[in-house]
Parts: structure tokens; C-alpha cells; sequence
């Protein structure tokens, strides 16, 4: 088939699947796309790659900045229009706002501050904002669906067609093995992995509540079509060498993800709901664990590397650990400043990231910034457990969602700068909290 021919059937499946994602939530304000947009960049390339107008990894894209400025001045007028209660917002949010502002703060100590405030504004600045219209829609719940539904009905997609018939875009080679690597319309192959992990829980769950009598089917074929996305994200998850040990992490986040979300279920419907202090017990133990990881040098107590068809030193991890965290020691506690990472650093290091995103907390923000990230990801956890009581599928996805991306920062990295999985869960938290704060007012 023509490329171009691809492209335009694909667009064509797109806008089928969209007008699909209008019919289930039909509310829905056309202010709702300016944070599906930001989502939909921040999961993504960068436009200046997309667009060729690249951008230096300090300094990033012109084009990139300015469509945030725009998405983010819009945001804030709508914000204003609605009268949103930011003063509750940040109340009910207040663990995850002292982290936000920490990473704020951090930038003064940074040896690049004015790069890392820009990072900071066009991250975590946004994303606060882009969650908050959310929250601020009629139904927020079904609001937060639709975002959700909207990553997978465009990613997934587009992202097969970038593999199969824009292989420059979406497909790299190793530099010195020449190994082949999928990564779609993200930017490398444990992004897109990460991507499809989410898209595949997702829908797991939209499925499991369908079938228990919510979110009931618009059309006839609704379910067969988002099976049909499954089935691309999972085919993207096995990679070119198609096995589902591609992503190692992202397999092991998933399968966790689903029994714990089963299980959840299974004991509601035994009128058992699991215990703040039990679950947080859990969260908490995973931090630890993973905090020490990189220290070891491997996975202690168990090492499961050998069961997800990875070596030892969990594919050079270990070696790159070994580098960072000297560097991390250095200013062990207040960290080298949010954003702190160049382009030298990554030479160094073969990699743009830790990965580990406990080390990389403690290189960037210090053991400070890991304890204040710990509260936040511990009280996250609580806040799940409470929903939990009066809507058990909203708490234990948004419970699971905490899990899953607790655990795959052991191997990667995203706590630092709170991208991966964390957009998705601050969305969920402060539409859940503002939702209680409406209730109660």
C-alpha cells in the first residue's frame, strides 16, 4: 500500500474512532481537546521533530514552547470563565502540590536555572493547569475517560502506521549493534511500550466495567472496535522481534497491574476492601526497594531479570547506575536542581536518563525531593484506598495506576519530572478530589 494511501486511511479510522469517543460522552466542551492535546504532545515526539525545525535538548523547540503558551493561556481563560476552586484544589492535592513547587523551588540551586525553569513551566507548570480543566468539566469523570480514550484512539494508530510506513519516524536502529527498535509516535521503544501498557490497562478495565453495567455501549460494535485497538497495542507492545518480553518493565507492570485490579474486584465482591495501611505498606516497600536498586547494582532479595529474558545487570542498567550515582552523592540533599540533565550528561552516561527514577529523584532534587515524592505517592494511595469505599473501580484504577508506575520507575525513569504514567494519575486525583469537593459544597 502507498504510504500516502495509509496515512489517509488511517486519518480516516481516527476521526471514525473520535466521532465513536463523541457519541460516549457527548458533554463533552470542545475546551476539553486543549488537555488532550497537551497529553497527546507531552506522550509523543516533539513537534520540532515531527516538523524537522528540531530544537537542542537544553533549549528545545521554538514551536514546542509557543503551542504550550498557547494551549496554557487558553486553559487559564477557561479556568477563569468556570470560577475554578483552586484554593480547594490545592488543599485536597496539597502533598502533590509541595512536590511541584519543590521542583520549583530547586531550579535557584540548578547550574542551568534559567533551562530548568523553562522545563519546569512547560511540564509540571502545564500540567497542573491542563489537569484542572479537566476536573472542571460537567462530568469529570467521564471527562477523564474521554482524554484517556483519545490517547489510544490516536497513538496507537498512528503509530503502527509510522512503524509500517514511515519507518525514518517511527523506527530506529542501534548506533553500534544495529538492533531494531519501535517506537512510533513516542520517542524511543520503552515509551511506546509504556504507551501500550497503558492503553491495554485501560481498556482492560473500561471492558471489566462494561461488563459489570457501567459505561454501557453506544453502538452495537463499540466493544469490537476498542478490542481491535487492543490487539494494535499489544502487537506494538511485542516489538519487531514480536515476543512480550520486548519491554521487560512495561510487561511486568502490566501483569501486576492486572491481578491487582482483579483481585481488588474479587475481594469487593466478598465486602473486602483492603486497608489504607495495608496498601500504603505496599507502596511504601516498592519505594524502598526500588531506592536501593540502583545502589546494589541489581535487583535485591529477588532477581527476576532472568525470567523476563534479561540479563544480570537488567540490560546495562547497572553499568549506568554505576556512573550516576556518584554524580548523585555529590549533592546528595538537595539534588542538582530540577531539569538538570544536558547533553553532556547523556554522552557520558549512552542514555538521557537514570534509569531508575528513584536515583534520578536524588540526582536532580536530592533525598528531599525522593521523601516529599514518597508522601505524594503514599497519600496518592490513600486517597485510591478512599474512593475505593464508595466506587471501587475508580479507586482501584487509580490504585493500580500508583502500582504500575511505582514499579516501572525501578527501570525507568519518570518520578523526577512526573511524566509516563504520572499525567494519567495526577488527572485521575485531582478530578476525583475536585468531583468530593463539589459534592461537599
Amino acid at each position: 500500500m502507498p504510504p500516502k494511501l495509509a496515512l489517509t486511511l488511517t486519518i480516516i479510522f481516527i476521526l471514525f474512532l473520535l466521532r465513536l469517543d463523541r457519541k460516549q460522552y457527548p458533554k463533552a466542551s470542545c475546551a476539553l481537546w486543549i488537555p488532550t492535546i497537551w497529553i497527546l504532545l507531552v506522550t509523543s515526539k516533539a513537534l520540532g521533530v515531527w516538523t524537522g525545525t528540531g530544537g537542542s535538548m537544553e533549549e528545545g523547540s521554538p514551536l514546542d514552547r509557543n503551542v504550550l503558551i498557547v494551549l496554557f493561556v487558553i486553559s487559564t481563560l477557561i479556568l477563569t470563565k468556570r470560577n475554578f476552586h483552586w484554593s480547594n484544589t490545592i488543599r485536597n492535592n496539597l502533598w502533590l502540590m509541595i512536590v511541584i513547587a519543590y521542583m520549583l523551588i530547586s531550579v535557584l540551586w540548578s547550574e542551568t536555572p534559567f533551562i530548568s525553569l523553562k522545563r519546569w513551566v512547560r511540564g509540571e507548570g502545564v500540567m497542573i493547569v491542563m489537569a484542572c480543566v479537566v476536573a472542571s468539566e460537567v462530568n469529570h469523570q467521564q471527562a477523564v475517560i474521554s482524554v484517556f480514550r483519545r490517547i489510544a484512539y490516536i497513538h496507537m494508530p498512528l503509530s503502527i502506521l509510522l512503524i509500517k510506513y514511515y519507518p525514518p519516524l517511527g523506527v530506529s536502529f542501534g548506533r553500534w549493534t544495529g538492533e531494531v527498535a519501535w517506537h512510533g509516535v513516542s520517542t524511543q521503544k520503552n515509551g511506546l511500550a509504556q504507551l501500550c501498557l497503558f492503553v491495554i490497562f485501560f481498556f482492560l478495565w473500561t471492558f471489566i466495567r462494561r461488563w459489570r453495567g457501567f459505561d454501557k455501549s453506544v453502538t452495537w460494535y463499540q466493544t469490537y472496535i476498542e478490542i481491535f485497538v487492543v490487539m494494535l497495542a499489544i502487537w506494538l507492545f511485542m516489538g519487531p522481534n514480536h515476543t512480550l518480553t520486548y519491554s521487560s518493565t512495561s510487561l511486568a507492570c502490566l501483569l501486576i497491574g492486572i491481578l491487582t485490579l482483579l483481585g481488588l474486584l474479587w475481594l469487593k465482591n466478598k465486602n473486602i476492601i483492603l486497608g489504607a495501611y495495608l496498601l500504603t505498606a505496599i507502596i511504601s516497600l516498592i519505594i524502598i526497594y526500588a531506592a536501593v536498586t540502583p545502589f546494589i547494582g541489581s535487583l535485591p532479595l529477588f532477581n527476576v531479570s532472568s525470567l523476563l529474558s534479561r540479563s544480570e545487570t537488567l540490560t546495562g542498567r547497572s553499568e549506568i547506575w554505576e556512573k550516576l550515582i556518584p554524580l548523585a552523592m555529590a549533592k546528595p540533599f538537595l539534588g542538582h536542581g530540577f531539569g538538570f540533565w544536558s547533553e553532556e550528561l547523556s554522552e557520558l552516561l549512552k542514555t538521557n536518563s537514570g534509569h531508575n527514577g528513584y536515583l534520578d529523584t536524588i540526582f536532580t532534587l536530592g533525598f528531599i525531593g525522593l521523601i516529599l515524592s514518597s508522601i505524594f505517592l503514599v497519600t496518592s494511595c490513600r486517597k485510591a484506598q478512599n474512593k475505593m469505599m464508595h466506587d471501587i473501580d475508580w479507586g482501584s484504577f487509580w490504585f493500580c495506576m500508583v502500582l504500575m508506575a511505582t514499579i516501572h520507575d525501578i527501570a525507568e525513569s519518570s518520578l523526577d519530572s512526573l511524566t509516563g504514567l504520572f499525567p494519567m494519575i495526577i488527572f485521575i486525583q485531582i478530578s476525583c478530589q475536585y468531583q468530593k469537593t463539589q459534592k461537599l459544597s
